[in-house]
């Protein structure tokens, strides 16, 4: 569904992506790992259009997205979930669903139950601001307001980040369930081994701006997959 070939980013005169690639499939979970600060970030926005690329080709559908500003990749079904969330903290919970609306026709300006389904407790706190919240809930919210919008790509940047261990399970399965279901590709960015290893099925290591390894995680060694992560 997704497939982004020799993209190269600049922030300036720095150069942080270098011919990178990475591909997104249908009913599968990429992910893409790396040590902080090798471009993994810089990646996910220029795929979403919130930083664009100097050179290179973002695929999507077929269709080469690469001059779509991201409100347009929304409208094709891209979601992104940000690093730090990006909760409205004065809205409410609904209010902050709601902002999904967005990028949908009116027709389907409504919150999905499945939403309230996979986040019980989102239900619970619709009238609650979403700077009350706890991260994990906030985490689950943009989630969920990423959700809102049908998206058939989903696009999640550290979702376990500051989490507490149980709702990280919780995240982790729901999104093996969203994959599960074979409607939508996931592409999540992910620093620890561990989660990648217990969840995806396809990883994409980076180092340096560069993809120094990519395949299913069970095709590629270990070792060298956490050469690449530790410090």
């Amino acid at each position: 569904m997704l497939e982004a070939t020799d993209i190269n980013l600049y922030y300036g005169a720095s150069h942080i992506l270098r011919g990178a690639h990475v591909s997104a499939t249908r009913g599968k979970i990429t992910c893409l790992l790396g040590r902080n600060g090798v471009g993994k970030t810089s990646m996910l926005r220029g795929l979403t259009g919130h930083t664009p690329i100097r050179s290179g080709s973002v695929t999507w559908d077929g269709e080469n997205i690469n001059r779509l500003p991201p409100f347009a990749r929304a409208r094709r079904g891209i979601a992104y979930v940000p690093q730090g969330r990006d909760v409205f903290p004065r809205l409410s919970v609904e209010e902050n669903l709601m902002t999904g609306f967005a990028c949908l026709p009116r027709s389907e300006a409504r919150i999905p139950d499945q939403v309230f389904e996979l986040f019980p407790v989102l239900s619970d706190m619709l009238g609650r601001r979403g700077g009350d919240l706890s991260g994990g809930q906030q985490q689950q919210l943009a989630i969920g307001r990423a959700l809102v919008t049908r998206p058939k790509l989903l696009v999640l940047d550290e979702p376990t980040e500051g989490i507490q261990p149980s709702i990280i399970k919780d995240i982790e399965a729901v999104i093996r369930l969203l994959a599960g279901s074979g409607d939508m590709a996931i592409l999540l960015v992910e620093q620890y081994y561990e989660f990648a290893r217990d969840l995806a099925d396809d990883v994409v290591v980076m180092d340096r701006g560069e993809i120094v390894l990519a395949g299913p995680i069970g095709d590629l060694p270990e070792s060298e997959i956490r050469r690449h992560l530790t410090v």
